[in-house]
């Protein structure tokens, strides 16, 4: 069986086959399995968002379809970016950008306010159209400066206080087992394979 993931984000899709080891299929990205749509994310929240991205997927392609929608939410900056973390400084700014204006906000605040999250909330769409759904956060701190060359997006700057480094400083096997989208990719799987398995 094939999983079809619900996004053009190839550090995503990476991700997905690190957390999820020797699964009972074939992860593939949604271009990979033929989709060639444009998905519009109007939810008001991240499930709201998974939930769209992964039914308009599985309309075109059929199958098993996993979508997830992340994002950073900044206590102080009421959530912000949250929802809008990948859009975040316009459409087209790439994460120096985005990283940099966030910086610009979070000026007039003492650094340990600096509070923040890493959210990602996953649906997913079974063959049958049933559907599973589950939500990873992590806590933590925005970092006074970015560190660390692994990860993607803001995981330079988001600074876990029990490791003392961002989420960009730890191996990959240790981000996987704590990060928001580990969290809510091990919550989806273990319901994934009761239906699967009993289908």
């Amino acid at each position: 069986m094939k999983l079809i993931v619900a996004t053009d984000n190839i550090d995503k899709v990476r991700e997905f086959r690190q957390i999820l080891t020797n699964p009972p299929f074939t992860i593939q990205s949604m271009r990979e399995a033929g989709f060639s749509g444009v998905i519009i994310e109007d939810g008001s929240d991240y499930l709201e968002n998974a939930l769209i991205k992964a039914r308009t997927v599985h309309q075109q392609t059929g199958g098993l379809v996993l979508a997830d929608d992340s994002g950073l939410s900044i206590d102080v900056l009421d959530g912000a970016p949250g929802i809008y973390s990948a859009r975040f400084a316009g459409e087209s700014a790439d994460y120096p950008t985005k990283i940099a204006r966030l910086y610009q906000l979070l000026e007039p605040y003492p650094t340990d306010q600096w509070q923040a999250q890493f959210v990602c909330a996953i649906a997913a769409i079974l063959p049958d159209q049933r559907v599973l759904t589950a939500v990873g956060i992590v806590e933590g701190f925005i970092a006074p400066e970015s560190k660390g060359s692994r990860g993607f997006g803001y995981d330079p700057i988001f600074y876990v206080p029990k490791f003392g480094c961002t989420m960009a400083e730890l191996e990959d096997d240790e981000k996987h087992r704590i990060s928001h989208r580990g969290q809510a990719l091990k919550k989806i799987a273990s319901q994934l394979l009761d239906p699967i398995s009993g289908a």
